[in-house]
């Protein structure tokens, strides 16, 4: 089975470290987003995959070549014009056995396996509070009965989460193609969304699929619960001389760690140089070099430079102190 797993976007919502890299490939608990989107598919049993790249592809691609052997073509979505819009640039590489697509920026803990195995399409989808960010669908006897994307009043509280399976590919980009033909679009961009609703209308059944582990990679605040999230799962242990760890920590063992305290909830990606810190919740990514600072909740950019001063006081009643 062959995964189309898009990667385009420009992630403005996470810079300014989307200005050097693509969102995925910002470290999460010690490997890029979309590493643990490519561990999952693998030990899943997918076998092929397709990468929809656009904004800094280049990097992308070689993360992939160099640390997986799966068979992987690579698609250009010069234009961002919406998500159906990149699943239909990736038509050539799709036939007319089942697919599942994964979007780029959310990583799952969910058995693949068992999505796979339906006999029906079927939609990722995560009871939410506030539906109207994303796009919905509304079930009828078990089955999906419409899909919305973003809607202003929402009847559903089933947000779609980012992965389809889907049966009959080459019916969907039938659909797609007509609408990019027609310029047929909902919020100014070729929504899937408006592909599945007609896969709906012709009688194809689709099936909703809970999916409880969903976390997001979209904003600074996600980025830094799903690294917890995903630290708490990996049970990693350190004994690091002058180090204190806090579990839960990754630490890569290409970093060079010295007089620190290191968690809960941090990760210390490769070639990162720490020393005499005091670092909770937080990420710090590939050959960032942060020093005499206590840091809490911050994500450190590749290559960044952070240096600073501890100091102690001792202060009476009435006092006034200013640092400069």
């Amino acid at each position: 089975m062959r995964a189309i797993i898009p990667v385009a976007g420009v992630g403005s919502r996470l810079r300014p470290h989307t200005f050097t890299i693509p969102k995925v490939m910002l470290n999460v608990a010690g490997k890029p987003i979309i590493g643990h989107i490519m561990d999952k598919i693998i030990a899943d049993g997918i076998t092929e995959a397709t990468i929809i790249i656009g904004y800094l592809g280049d990097l992308v691609k070689e993360y992939i070549d160099q640390n997986y052997k799966i068979r992987v073509d690579y698609v250009e979505q010069e234009e961002r014009l919406g998500l159906g819009h990149a699943i239909y640039l990736a038509k050539h590489t799709i036939s007319t056995s089942p697919i599942l697509i994964i979007l780029g920026d959310t990583i799952f803990d969910v058995d693949l396996k068992k999505m796979i195995s339906s006999e029906h399409s079927s939609i990722g989808v995560h009871k939410v509070d506030d539906p109207r960010r994303f796009g919905v669908v509304e079930v009828k006897d078990g089955f999906i009965s419409k899909l919305v994307e973003k809607p202003d009043n929402p009847k559903s509280d089933l947000a779609i989460v980012g992965i389809y399976f889907i049966k009959n590919p080459q019916l969907l980009l039938n659909f797609l193609e007509n609408n990019i033909n027609k310029n047929i679009t909902t919020k100014n961009e070729f929504q899937l969304t408006d592909g599945l609703q007609q896969l709906l209308e012709n009688g194809e059944k689709i099936i909703p699929f809970n999916i409880d582990g969903w976390y997001d990679c979209g904003k600074p605040e996600t980025l830094l619960s799903t690294n917890q999230h995903l630290l708490m799962n990996a049970k990693n242990h350190y004994v690091i001389p002058t180090v204190i760890t806090i579990p839960p920590v990754y630490i890569s063992p290409k970093a060079v760690v010295q007089n620190s305290i290191i968690g809960p909830n941090t990760s210390i990606s490769e070639d990162c140089k720490i020393l005499n810190c005091i670092i909770s919740n937080s990420i710090i990514n590939n050959m960032a070099q942060v020093q005499n600072v206590l840091l809490e909740s911050s994500i450190i950019g590749t290559n960044a430079v952070v240096d600073g001063k501890f100091r102690r006081v001792n202060i009476g009643d009435s006092s006034e102190l200013e640092f400069n």
